[in-house]
């Protein structure tokens, strides 16, 4: 990475950043850090297109109110260049202005007849509601009046009074009544509260509206009720008023004469029907403006982001006064300079101005960002590491050794070459259709696992390979070559019968041990050794990357004081196990009549009784394990304080020769106009001879016990291996095997139901469930065990100028 600098003309800047950020590989530092962010040279420009981006979303938002589809915005968009003048930018906003004035006029148009509409419906409803009470009450206008006037009298509701008595006008008893609606859940609180509020001088009735109506804010339905009061008196008439509406109750003009009811409910249906004509035209006109616009929101979307961001760029730039140009810094990698200086130089004879844009390197010790260049199948892996964390700059990036490394642990837990298959070709398949599932709204599981398609296809690969080596495919062993192992040809039921062994399987695991009573036992044994056998060479590879960092960096105190000393601690516990391990392997113990010896008590005597074998594996065996424990004591004084020792006595070496300031020659620092240009520095920190023995301490703690911690850890390939294998099996004898002894019609349903059983069990909990544990698992080996050997993640990631980034996080 190169620290660059850029001299650009004022009437070029929006050019030059609208190129630099189609290229994205400069990342610009924000040479404005202590100018307040509204004080800055483009805010203006900012703010226009913020208000851009508002109407777009004001649109977007009536879209997907009326049903209107707006293209999804896909990487084809991104191709879409920034305007190309500030004219491009002043007819976009002009548009969406007229746009933004005209389309919420006809919203609030259409919004405004709705709701006229939706309150003619209700007072349809209550016309008809009430008819039939108002003609009953009539008829009984003198006992409501006695109701009235008895404080003794019960709340009535719906009382049935005899129609033989005489009938009286309303109007003339000075009878006044309140008709409205309310939600049905809130009927029962107004009759008490009016009860307990006017003790009984009225008299109400409620009639349910059958088909539930609109509400106008959500566009719910709500289920109300029509409520009738009748009282005497316009004060208590106003407080019945003030409770109804206190409770969201809907208050509607009625007459109580029949004749005027019918001529209201008929002018009602024919407001309706003119109110839903022009609420008509005013939706179809909206939705004509809504759709002519709706191909063009993704291209305006596209275009605000990528000039919000070139203002947002440009405010990073200082302007120079004296040389009436803007100057720009940033982070490049070094190989893309020439395609920099390409391309401004492009922009400049593009544009006509005579005054060149000029690059500069500049010398800094500063730590630039972490970059790794990447393509869509290491992209997948190097998120893996960058998830953990950003390697410091230069470090040695574990990202292409996980590559193997990911896929292979994740297959040792994983072995099944029938499960491993499902995994490769639902990987394929995402593969193979990738630019369409690109373009696909896709949910956030199932983006998951397409982002992953390139390490679920290695995934899946290695696990077919490990489950070729385990002869295991959906828990059934393979018999592809010549067993190793012969069975007798005369057996009776019951009897324990014992194989001889006549030669090697030619590949993998016999599957003469498929079925029989220690195959458990053996497969155990097996697998638990071949974990510690791997983990140990992950780890070794890991700390060997421990120095590879230390060769670059040409830190010889990190190789003889921290990765000697490690390494010899590792190999003479764990690398002597390893040994044993392979030894036992290699030797028939049963052939020479010696039982063979325990491995974990042996290197457990090791350290409690140095110097005492009780089941011997190999000769001079104790002296041997002796020499190997003081190796690994000797290792942990000489981890622990060698590299401290030794940097406190370069600082008093230096303290005493006297601190130079790094200083540099006119000539490293001129540019190519043969200007000098400055040098930036980092601040140096006080050397403190405490902390880095702390810091050496916890180091060495950590080192020796993650050894042993570490080790165990590895266990979890065997654990999950097996786990697999008899979960596997379970479900195959609980499934599909049950069905195999049935014929006849019988047979063939049982088959398929179990097979159907089978299958989807296989998948979900085998392949889906099984699968993602085994990753995770992988993941943690990578991260903790292998990673603490040797990564130290200080680093900060290169972020570049990139319309790309910008559109794709926006859009994501």
């Amino acid at each position: 990475m190169s620290l660059v600098q850029l001299y650009i003309s004022t009437e070029l800047g929006r050019e030059i950043s609208a190129a630099l950020g189609e290229m994205g590989i400069i990342q610009f530092r924000d040479l404005n850090a202590d100018v307040n962010a509204f004080q800055r040279a483009f805010v203006a420009d900012i703010r226009r297109i913020d208000n851009i981006e508002r109407q777009i979303r004001l649109f977007q938002k009536l879209m997907d109110t009326h049903g209107v589809e707006v293209p999804r915005i896909t990487t084809d968009y991104y191709a879409i260049p920034a305007a190309r003048s500030t004219n491009e930018i002043d007819v976009l906003v002009q548009r969406c202005n007229q746009l933004e004035d005209r389309l919420t006029h006809l919203s609030e148009s259409h919004q405004s007849l709705y709701e006229k509409y939706l309150n003619l419906i209700e007072f349809r409803q209550v016309l008809n509601a009430t008819g039939p009470f108002f003609d009953k009450a009539h008829d009984n206008a003198s006992e409501i009046r006695r109701s009235l006037d008895n404080d003794n009298v019960p709340l009535l509701e719906g009382a049935d009074i005899a129609e033989s008595q005489p009938s009286s006008s309303l109007a003339r008893m000075s009878i006044g009544f309140i008709v409205g609606t309310i939600s049905r859940d809130k009927i029962a609180v107004l009759e008490r509260i009016l009860w307990r509020t006017l003790r009984g001088n009225l008299y109400m009735d409620a009639i349910p509206i059958e088909a539930p109506l609109t509400s106008v804010k959500t566009g719910e339905p709500i289920y109300k009720d029509v409520f009738v009061i009748f009282a005497h008196g316009s004060q208590i008439t106003a407080k019945i008023k003030k409770i109804a509406e206190s409770l969201d109750a809907k208050l509607f003009e009625v007459d109580d004469d029949a004749n005027i009811r019918r001529d209201q409910i008929n002018q009602t249906n024919i407001d309706i029907q003119d109110m839903d004509t022009v609420m008509g035209s005013t939706k179809s006109t909206l939705l004509a403006e809504l759709a002519a616009i709706a191909d063009d929101i993704p291209a305006w979307i596209v275009i605000s982001v990528k000039e919000k961001a070139i203002y947002s760029t440009l405010n990073k730039f200082i302007y120079d006064p004296s040389r009436k140009c803007l100057i720009a810094e940033g982070w490049c990698p070094s190989l893309d300079i020439p395609s920099v200086q390409r391309t401004l130089q492009d922009v400049t004879e593009a544009s006509g101005v005579q005054m060149p844009t000029i690059l500069n390197e500049l010398h800094t010790n500063k730590v630039p960002p972490t970059f790794h260049r990447t393509n869509k199948f290491t992209g997948s892996f190097q998120g893996i590491i960058d998830s953990y964390g950003i390697c410091t700059y230069r470090e040695v990036n574990p990202g292409l050794a996980t590559v193997v490394t990911f896929p292979f642990m994740f297959a040792i837990m994983f072995g099944d070459l029938g499960h491993g298959f499902i995994m490769t070709l639902a990987a394929v398949m995402m593969i193979l259709f990738e630019k369409k599932l690109d373009k696909a709204q896709r949910d956030e599981l199932f983006d998951m696992a397409y982002s992953g398609r390139y390490i679920m296809l290695l995934m899946g690969t290695f696990a077919m390979y490990t489950g070729f080596l385990y002869n295991d495919i959906f828990s059934i062993s393979m018999n592809l070559f010549k067993s190793g192992w012969k069975w007798p040809s005369e057996w009776s039921v019951g009897e324990t019968i014992e194989a001889t062994q006549v030669g090697t399987y030619a590949f993998g695991l016999d599957p003469a041990w498929h079925g029989t009573e220690n195959n458990l036992l053996f497969t155990n044994s097996y697998k638990m050794k071949l974990s510690i056998v791997m983990g140990f060479i992950h780890m070794t590879y890991s700390l060997f990357l421990s120095l590879v960092n230390a060769i670059h960096f040409n830190s010889m105190i990190d190789i003889v004081g921290n990765f000697l000393p490690g390494l010899l601690f590792m190999q003479s516990i764990f690398g002597y196990l390893v040994i044993c391990i392979i030894y036992k392997w290699t030797v028939d113990w049963y052939a020479i009549g010696v039982s063979p010896p325990g491995l974990l008590n042996t290197l457990i005597n090791m350290f409690l009784s140095p110097g005492t074998v009780e089941e011997q594996l190999y000769p001079h065996q104790s002296k041997i394990q002796v020499i190997l424990v003081l190796i690994a004591l000797v290792c942990v004084p000489w981890m622990l304080l060698m590299k401290p020792l030794y940097l406190r006595a370069q600082h008093n070496k230096a303290k005493r020769e006297g601190y130079q300031g790094l200083t540099t020659t006119d000539e490293d620092n001129v540019n190519d106009n043969g200007e000098s240009v400055p040098v930036e520095m980092d601040e140096e920190h006080e050397f403190e001879f405490g902390e880095v023995m702390i810091h050496q301490v916890i180091h060495t703690i950590e080192f020796c016990l993650n050894c042993i911690s570490h080790t165990a850890s590895y266990l979890r390939l065997w654990a999950l291996s097996l786990a697999h294998a008899q979960l596997s099996s379970v479900l195959w004898s609980m499934t599909l095997s049950t069905s195999f002894g049935m014929t006849g019609a019988m047979g063939v349903v049982m088959t398929v139901v179990t097979f159907t059983m089978w299958f989807v069990l296989t998948v979900v909990i085998l392949v889906i469930m099984e699968g993602t544990s085994a990753m995770l698992h992988s993941l943690r080996l990578h991260w903790v065990e292998a990673m603490s050997k040797f990564f130290q993640g200080d680093g900060y990631a290169f972020e570049p100028f990139s319309f790309k980034a910008i559109l794709s996080e926006d859009s994501g």
